[in-house]
């Protein structure tokens, strides 16, 4: 009987490709939870107490932490004051057009099926720690006043 060498391959079934709809199921969900907030935010008043808790670190301690005056920024860029949006909190008036841009960026990929990559780095990482950390003991010195919520 002759020698018969045969090979045998492992044949793995390939997936579909996601759909469209499928890829931009999660940034829709993202968005939805965004807008829900800031909907939210934009009608019950920060301004007005009892409607949300006070920040604890603020209520022990007097300092205010990089978070501090976020919902009354938020409150003041949904009704389109910027100006008080900059004052209340700067750095996450600053933040909320990144996320739209990023979101964008997102969507976009997402179309052509492309998956999203940062490609952020722990230098990247390190320098955003530090300007909040910049941001939160500037913000708690005298001179920072301009920063308090």
């Amino acid at each position: 009987m002759p020698d018969v060498n045969v090979e045998t391959r492992t044949v793995t079934p390939s997936r579909a490709e996601p759909t469209t709809a499928a890829r931009l199921a999660v940034p829709a969900g993202i968005m939805a939870a965004v807008a829900g907030a800031f909907a939210y935010v934009g009608t019950v008043d920060p301004n007005q107490p009892g409607h949300y808790p006070v920040c604890p670190l603020y209520a022990v301690t007097g300092l205010y932490c990089p978070g501090c005056g976020g919902l009354r920024s938020a409150h003041a860029f949904v009704h389109g004051d910027f100006l008080a949006a900059l004052h209340d909190n700067a750095l996450a008036t600053v933040g909320y057009p990144l996320f739209a841009v990023l979101w964008t960026v997102w969507v976009v990929r997402a179309v052509r099926g492309r998956p999203l990559r940062l490609g952020l780095g722990s230098a990247h990482l390190w320098a955003l720690g530090a300007l909040l950390l910049v941001f939160t003991v500037v913000r708690n010195l005298p001179f920072g006043g301009w920063l308090h919520p």
